[in-house]
């Protein structure tokens, strides 16, 4: 099976040139040489099959050979927002949500919660995105407040407005998940919080903001187990729904 290599330019001839980090993982890793086939992305939903022509010192030459739109996104957008935890759990975080399809990630910031953020993240989502095979990128939003988020206007939901979501808050007086829960007939909003929990006042304006409390059963999760376990129960009745790839050449 031929590497994925991620474009930050966008492709639209028949000709790319890898540049940055990802150049430098295709010359000092893969150790690629002229002939070499790799499958491109540029997170338009394109895949294109292409050839190494020329390696430079930092930078790769390709020939484009054909590109095909292949959808591996889920029926409707999924966001998730998490209070991110410190160090490498961040990235896991970030690498299983690319896997399970979650559309946008917004980092938290509760009154337990770590700092939120970081450039590596984008990097952590391409680096999921080339093993996984889905060709749009998740989002990583700008942190938000938690009250920001509970109301936020602008929440990645598709065409439909937020009140018309099944917006979630894990908490573990939160009534269980149930078969009809996991239906995919409207966008879903999750919320996560931090160690420790969501204080008391936290709790209550989610609640009053129309966002109901789900549990994950009598165990106390960690953040990261509890985020992934409500991604993955509302995605993986989907993950066998292949979609067909139109194939073009260019």
């Amino acid at each position: 099976m031929a590497r994925r290599c991620f474009s930050e330019v966008p492709i639209s001839e028949s000709r790319a040139t890898l540049a940055g980090s990802e150049a430098h993982h295709v010359l000092h890793v893969l150790r690629a040489a002229p002939g070499m086939m790799v499958v491109l992305f540029d997170g338009s939903g394109m895949e294109f099959d292409a050839e190494v022509t020329a390696c430079g010192r930092s930078t790769v030459d390709l020939s484009v050979i054909n590109c095909r739109e292949v959808d591996r996104e889920l029926p409707l957008p999924l966001t998730l927002g998490v209070a991110l935890p410190k160090g490498d759990r961040q990235r896991w975080i970030v690498e299983k949500a690319v896997e399970l399809g979650v559309t946008q990630l917004v980092p938290l910031a509760t009154e337990r919660s770590e700092k939120q953020g970081g450039e590596k993240l984008s990097r952590y989502v391409i680096e999921a995105s080339k093993q996984c095979g889905r060709n749009r990128l998740m989002e990583i939003a700008q942190p938000q407040e938690w009250s920001d988020w509970l109301n936020s206007p602008v929440i990645s939901a598709g065409s439909a407005p937020p009140t018309a979501a099944r917006r979630w808050v894990a908490h573990p007086t939160g009534r269980p998940l149930t078969a009809g829960d996991l239906s995919h007939d409207r966008p879903a909003l999750i919320a996560i919080g931090p160690e420790g929990g969501l204080s008391n006042a936290e709790t209550a304006e989610a609640v009053a903001a129309g966002w109901e409390l789900i549990g994950l059963g009598s165990r106390i999760l960690r953040i990261e187990t509890a985020a992934i376990g409500v991604v993955a129960a509302l995605t993986l009745p989907t993950l066998w729904e292949a979609k067909p790839p139109a194939v073009s050449s260019l």
